[in-house]
């Protein structure tokens, strides 16, 4: 299995520190400090990341990482979390959880994100009760407002905190705090899970799901960074950040056999270039 750790830390648009960033980092802290005793949903993305770092410095052994387990889940961000976990020094679970074996999320609805959190806060929840935690943390901030994600009813419904964003942190203050605290991370691109390539109504398999994470581990070992392999049956529509269109253009023939040997038939560069959550555009 890959490991992930270290990763790229050149600045990827990464602006001035933000002017208040001492002001938000003490209000995380003071945030934190009370909650006591705390579960973190665990994902290795950066906004989780640094939630789970501070809690650890802040809180100890009473701060618990747990990442949920499933096929949804590339195994190279597995790795990763386990990585980061023990560079935090935190305590940490891997949960295995069971979404495509309910029929509402195998089906790909476009609300498929709340199943997925529900079946996964209801298990944090039973383990909370069972082991004296005060709080379910996840790595909601503000930039996350607004946006389209169905999960966030289920963070309602189970009571579960974002102290990123009751901090009034955005993006760019957590990707600078995390920068300051070490984390090799820091400027990771946003990711999802694997679940999310497939379009809205597109059966969820763990078929479909492999084919995805071996397309895009292979297109990450020629070089590039920031991508999704949009899995439309037996069509790959690949997006890279548009600088970088013209080499996978250039590397077309090499892709294709690729992706050929992988399960796909055809193989389609999409000429708008990467756009995260791009299969959210049919909903608008």
């Amino acid at each position: 299995m890959e490991s992930a750790i270290p990763l790229v830390v050149e600045p990827i648009g990464l602006r001035d520190r933000p002017a208040d960033l001492d002001e938000r980092r003490a209000e995380l802290e003071r945030i934190i400090d009370e909650m006591e005793r705390v579960i973190v949903a665990f994902s290795a993305g950066i906004d989780s990341t640094l939630v789970l770092k501070v809690a650890h410095d802040r809180l100890g052994d009473n701060a618990l990482g747990v990442t949920a387990v499933s096929p949804s889940l590339a195994r190279a961000e597995l790795q990763e979390a386990i990585e980061l976990a023990k560079l935090i020094g935190a305590r940490h679970l891997l949960l295995e959880t069971h979404e495509l074996d309910n029929p509402n999320y195998a089906a790909n609805p476009i609300n498929r994100c709340y199943y997925c959190k529900t079946e996964l806060y209801t298990e944090l929840i039973e383990l909370a009760k069972r082991e004296g935690y005060r709080y379910i943390l996840n790595g909601a901030n503000l930039d996350d407002v607004g946006d389209y994600r169905p999960g966030e009813q289920a963070a309602r419904e189970f009571h579960v905190r974002s102290p990123l964003r009751e901090a009034g942190m955005t993006k760019a203050h957590v990707r600078a705090l995390a920068r300051e605290l070490g984390l090799p991370n820091w400027n990771k691109p946003a990711m999802a899970c694997l679940s999310s390539r497939l379009p809205y109504g597109t059966r969820v398999t763990r078929e479909a799901l492999s084919q995805v994470e071996q397309a895009e581990s292979y297109l990450r070992s020629l070089g590039f960074r920031q991508l999704r392999v949009r899995h439309h049956g037996d069509l790959a529509r690949i997006e890279v950040e548009r600088p970088d269109l013209p080499r996978l253009i250039e590397l077309g023939p090499e892709i294709y056999t690729e992706l050929k040997r992988i399960g796909y038939t055809y193989v389609t560069a999409d000429l708008l270039g990467f756009r995260s959550g791009s299969l959210n555009e049919v909903l608008k």
